[in-house]
Order: structure tokens, then C-alpha cells, then sequence
């Protein structure tokens, strides 16, 4: 396991040997310190699958699991298989995942997908919402490229394809009454990254036609340019809904949802998307940067009124990860030395507050000022999914920013 150093960046990451350093700091942060926590502590030899509710020294505090992890961590692995390198352990824990959830993951009597599951994959709870459908169908995609299986590939846009139809269905059971019509923009950000995975491990034909409808679904609803902001939830009407549920900005999704956009930019060559994306990141790092204490805080209200959610000021791991991917991106895409600043920012508060320098892996949950709010290592939401994307995205465009200076 690497031994950990508080990886401080002095140079803003327009410095060429800063880039250098940075890019040590992602891979091997990931192959040396990350990978190593979670392979040799969460599968479960027994069962199949991944146990994530791990103590600060990965010791197991509840066997239970999330289907949304097992789909996550199947499709990390698969994924490295995959960009970096082919590895035969990583193949095999990325099986354990993929046959815990075909066994396991889902209802057959409408198959759907279950949220939480007992240790040997007895159902325990169903979300309204079908998530575990778009972590499973990545899972599917990667794994069936990386093992040369049709199977798997056709398997992962099956999946898709039902999770669309139970969206758009009107016999869906509402979390709420019809009083008070909402819509969420997590849909359709979760939506664009799942078909760019499958368009690129599944050839999947139409993602890209999938991906338009869903930018502009963000940008006719969510995206409000007369007080730079991206709203989290909005009526169906695209209005802003004047009470707490409504006004709640989450920073840290709005930003996850522009680099998925950027990088969509990248891939198709379409500047459009690049300024959207960078856009989105302008207006709620504004939001959410935190300029008492630094970091990302988790919740904002759109006037700045009092926020209802007591955990609103508390620093996650994952909007942090998010945001470090999307600056370097946006310098990476632009050249703007103010995305090097932002990303030196975010960067530095991160690695100064989140890593445990012990035992490794990082912790997930901050008070404001950045003192620890609980040492665990892993739960039903907290996984290898955000933290080691991150590792990985920033190491590749980290290589591409170095060869194109070759």
C-alpha cells in the first residue's frame, strides 16, 4: 500500500513539472493506495460480491449491500481492464460483482432492480427511483468488453432500455402527490455518462442521439442563465419552486454533470458542449465553494436563504472528486489559467483534509472546517466508485496533456 503524503500542489497546474507531479499523485494514488484498500478488503469470497461498510482499517461494520456499489466496482475494474492494463485478479473480482447481481440484483416479478440487499442477496429494499439499473448496465458493458462478450454487451442496452421504459411509465409509484409537480436533473446527467460507457464498451448505436436529448432536457429545464445557477429540482414546467425541496442546490452533482457534459464536447468535437460544461463549472464552483473554510459545501439554497437538510455545511467526499476531475478538464479543454487555480484550490483543501494517512483510502464525511465526522471507510453509498474515477480520469488527461506537449 502506498505510503501516503499530504500531496500539496505550491504551482497552479499550468507548471509543467506540477503536471508531472500531479499526474503521480492520481495513478498512483489509485494503483498503490486505493485499489489495494478495497480488493483486499471488501469482496466476499463467500457470497460473491463486494462488502463496502468498512471501519477506518477495513473491518467489516455491516455485510449488508448496495446494489449500486456491486454495479459501480464491477465497472471500475472492468474499466481498467480495459484503458489500462488487463490484469487476470481484476477480471475476477469484476465476475464476483457481475454474477452477484445477475443472481441477486434483480425482482422477478418486475424486474427491476433492488437498492439493498442481505449479505447472501436477500432482497431488503427497492428505490422509487432505477439507478441500480444504469450502475448495472455500465457493469455489463465494460465487462463484456473486456472478456470479448456478446452476452454482456447485448445485456447491458437490455438493461438500459427497460430502465428508460420504467422512467417513462406512467404506472410508476411517485414519492410524492401530483400537487406539487417536480422533475430531477439526476436522471439526466446519470444518463448521459451511462451511454457514453455504452457507446464506447457496448456499441451502442445510439448514444449519441440518447445524449443530445438529455444536454438539452438539462438545458431547457435546469440550466438558469438569468442567476448563473444550475437547479438540482424544478417543476415540470422548468420554473423554480419557491420552497425548500426546490430551492436546494447540490454543487457538487451540477458540477459531475459538467464534466460528463465537457468530456461529450471532447469526444464529438463540439465546442458548444465544452462552454456549457465549463459554464455549469463557473457558476457553481461560485456557488459552492466554501470561502471561510475552502472545500465544497453540499447544499445551498438559490436566494441564499437558510437550507432545511442539517448536514447542508458538512464537506463529502464525492462533490470534492467531482470537482477536481472538472477543473482539470476545463483547463485541459480551454488553456484557462483560471480552471489551474481552481483546480490547485480544490486539489490541495482535498488531499489536506480527506486521505488517511494510517490506513489508507480516504475518509468520506467532513464537518466545515474539515475535522473528521466519522472515521469509517465505506457504507451503502460510499464505495470505489468516485474517488478511484477520479484518480483515473485526471491520470488520463494528465497522459494526454503530456503527449500532446511531446
Amino acid at each position: 500500500m502506498l505510503t501516503l503524503k499530504t500531496p500539496i500542489i505550491e504551482k497552479e497546474c499550468s507548471s509543467i513539472d506540477i503536471q508531472e507531479e500531479l499526474l503521480s499523485i492520481y495513478k498512483e494514488g489509485l494503483l498503490e493506495d486505493t485499489l489495494p484498500f478495497w480488493l483486499d478488503k471488501c469482496i466476499d469470497k463467500t457470497h460473491g460480491g463486494y462488502i463496502t461498510s468498512l471501519d477506518r482499517d477495513g473491518s467489516i461494520l455491516d455485510t449488508d449491500k448496495g446494489v449500486w456499489v456491486q454495479g459501480r466496482f464491477s465497472w471500475l475494474l472492468a474499466h481498467l481492464c480495459n484503458h489500462f492494463e488487463k490484469r487476470p485478479e481484476w477480471i475476477e473480482a469484476s465476475l464476483s460483482g457481475i454474477e452477484f447481481l445477475d443472481k441477486y440484483g434483480f425482482d422477478p416479478q418486475d424486474g427491476r432492480m433492488w437498492f439493498h440487499l442481505s449479505r447472501d442477496g436477500k432482497p431488503i429494499r427497492k428505490r422509487r427511483y432505477s439507478f441500480s439499473e444504469t450502475f448495472a448496465s455500465i457493469a455489463y458493458a465494460e465487462y463484456g468488453k473486456a472478456t470479448d462478450s456478446e452476452e454482456y454487451k447485448n445485456k447491458a442496452i437490455d438493461v438500459f432500455h427497460k430502465y428508460q421504459n420504467f422512467l417513462n411509465s406512467p404506472d410508476q409509484n411517485p414519492k410524492f402527490t401530483g400537487n406539487r409537480p417536480s422533475i430531477g436533473i439526476g436522471r439526466y446527467m446519470i444518463d448521459i455518462v451511462t451511454c457514453q460507457i455504452l457507446r464506447e464498451a457496448a456499441d451502442f448505436e445510439q448514444a449519441s442521439e440518447y445524449i443530445d436529448q438529455f444536454i438539452e432536457k438539462i438545458v431547457t429545464f435546469f440550466i438558469k442563465g438569468d442567476i448563473q445557477c444550475v437547479m438540482e429540482t424544478v417543476s415540470t414546467e422548468g420554473d423554480i419552486i419557491d420552497h425548500f425541496d426546490g430551492r436546494l442546490l447540490n454543487p457538487g452533482h451540477a458540477i459531475e454533470c459538467a464534466w460528463f457534459i465537457m468530456k461529450e464536447g471532447k469526444i464529438r468535437n463540439k465546442g458548444s458542449y465544452i462552454q456549457l460544461g465549463c459554464k455549469m463549472l463557473d457558476w457553481m464552483w461560485e456557488r459552492g465553494w466554501d470561502k471561510e473554510h475552502g472545500g465544497i459545501l453540499y447544499f445551498r439554497d438559490v436566494y441564499d436563504k437558510p437550507v432545511q437538510e442539517y448536514w447542508h455545511d458538512m464537506k463529502f467526499w464525492w462533490p470534492h472528486n467531482e470537482t477536481i476531475i472538472a477543473t482539470l478538464m476545463a483547463y485541459s479543454l480551454t488553456g484557462e489559467n483560471k480552471y489551474a487555480e481552481m483546480h490547485q484550490k480544490v486539489h490541495n483543501w482535498t488531499y489536506r483534509h480527506f486521505p488517511d494517512e494510517e490506513y489508507g483510502e480516504w475518509f468520506g464525511y467532513l464537518h466545515r472546517d474539515g475535522r473528521i465526522s466519522s472515521s469509517f471507510k465505506g457504507n451503502m453509498w460510499k464505495g470505489p466508485f468516485h474517488m478511484p474515477r477520479m484518480q483515473f480520469e485526471c491520470w488520463q488527461i494528465l497522459e494526454e496533456m503530456k503527449r500532446q506537449r511531446i
